[in-house]
């Protein structure tokens, strides 16, 4: 059965485990002028985020404040509270210390494959997850680290402008999660969440710091999504 054992995890996670090598180079090669690969990969252990850490090195180049990258890897990583919050439903039957391992190590990307897996398998076991995140986990790890071995030899990492790539992969799966849903999800419907979803965030933008406009327009178009299920 699909949706069961580490392996069989760990195989649905190589798509993204590949597009993490590639991430990574980029990311490592980015820090390459700030630090060397080891702590590059003692970054990638203890933080693991793309987007924060592609920030983190960012502000580090500035020479921004330690209170400041904290706040700012939050505000980047507070959308993972949602994520978390889901994929725990789809967990329920797995212990405590299991959910925390599985939200602890979750990703946009990992999470993208999990609502993949949903499609075919009504019931995915921990075991499952763990093998798609730590697969997925491994990859972005040695990515950064050898992306910022590589960097060291180039002259000018910075002009490559290799901080898109994780834009790219963004985008990558939400073409491909979107394609799921068209199966899932009735056409009015879908567009309807993602129309409260575009309009709550260009209003908040306007209050609020661009990772609390997402949090709360996407809360929104959840609500939203929610209410129309009722019915």
């Amino acid at each position: 059965m699909r949706g069961q054992t580490f392996k069989q995890g760990a195989q649905a996670a190589v798509p993204t485990a590949l597009g993490y090598i590639g991430i990574g180079l980029a990311c490592g090669i980015m820090a390459a002028p700030y630090m060397n690969p080891l702590e590059m990969g003692l970054m990638s252990i203890l933080v693991y985020a793309g987007s924060a850490q592609f920030a983190m090195i960012g502000l580090y180049a500035q020479q921004a404040p330690v209170l400041a990258i904290a706040l700012t890897v939050f505000l980047i990583n507070i959308r993972h509270l949602l994520l978390c919050l889901h994929a725990s439903t789809l967990f329920r039957k797995s212990s405590l210390a299991q959910n925390i391992v599985i939200g602890s190590f979750l990703t946009d990307e990992s999470y993208g494959v999990l609502m993949g897996e949903q499609v075919y398998t009504e019931e995915i076991a921990a075991s499952w997850m763990m093998g798609n995140n730590f697969m997925s986990y491994t990859s972005w790890i040695l990515g950064t680290i050898l992306g910022t071995a590589l960097g060291g030899l180039l002259p000018n990492p910075e002009s490559f402008g290799l901080d898109f790539a994780l834009v790219a992969m963004f985008i990558g799966i939400f073409s491909s999660q979107f394609t799921i849903m068209l199966r899932r999800v009735k056409i009015k419907k879908l567009f309807l969440v993602l129309g409260v979803v575009g309009i709550a965030y260009l209003v908040l933008t306007m209050l609020l710091q661009n990772s609390l406009a997402v949090l709360f327009a996407t809360l929104l178009g959840c609500t939203v999504g929610v209410i129309l299920d009722d019915k």
